[in-house]
């Protein structure tokens, strides 16, 4: 079986390669020809996920899965959730996000969070969505220097290592982006 993984993201398809069974083979965008910017246009994680797999199948005709992610802050009412990505402007940048984070939260005390992956799989003409969340805590301040986005912020329930500072195992094990891929996995290994 061959999917694409509709993403540009080279960070996302590092995890996710990892977690993905040998006999399935996955292809990304720029396997497939596809160098254009995929639409996230939904006010939703789940509508920005679906919207990214029907855009892959019916442009470019192959089975997929897309993912959206969110980090959901509880004090800011679930922002910056759909727009993480660009919370701190269109230019996309990790540490700008961070430092508009950390700042909008210096008068809080609760820093409960929780990040959220949607997968949306398009399979043979279907169309089935797998969730995942991984609740936490926002930091202080930036800590370790692995992984991507929000992680040198965000640490785990019931851990003391931000993402950052955890090994892409350890972090697959416990993360969101791990726990949607493992049900998308089962799904896969169940048809």
């Amino acid at each position: 079986m061959q999917l694409v993984f509709a993403t540009n993201n080279h960070n996302k398809i590092k995890e996710v390669q990892c977690l993905i069974p040998q006999h399935i083979k996955l292809l990304s965008l720029e396997d497939i020809g596809c160098l254009e910017d995929v639409p996230e246009t939904q006010t939703t994680i789940v509508g920005n996920a679906k919207q990214k797999a029907e855009y892959i199948k019916t442009n470019y005709g192959y089975d997929c899965f897309a993912d959206d992610t969110g980090l959901e802050v509880q004090v800011l009412n679930g922002v910056p959730g759909v727009y993480s990505a660009r919370y701190a402007g269109e230019q996309r940048n990790a540490d700008d996000n961070m430092n508009k984070l950390l700042n909008e939260l210096k008068p809080h005390t609760n820093r409960q969070a929780q990040f959220k992956t949607v997968i949306a799989l398009h399979l043979n003409g279907k169309l089935k969505t797998f969730t995942g969340i991984c609740e936490g805590d926002i930091t202080q301040t930036k800590q370790g220097d692995k992984g991507f986005g929000y992680d040198p912020i965000f640490k785990a329930k019931g851990y003391t290592k931000t993402f950052a500072e955890m090994s892409l195992e350890e972090k697959n094990t416990i993360g969101h982006r791990g726990k949607a891929v493992k049900l998308l996995i089962d799904f896969l290994n169940s048809i």
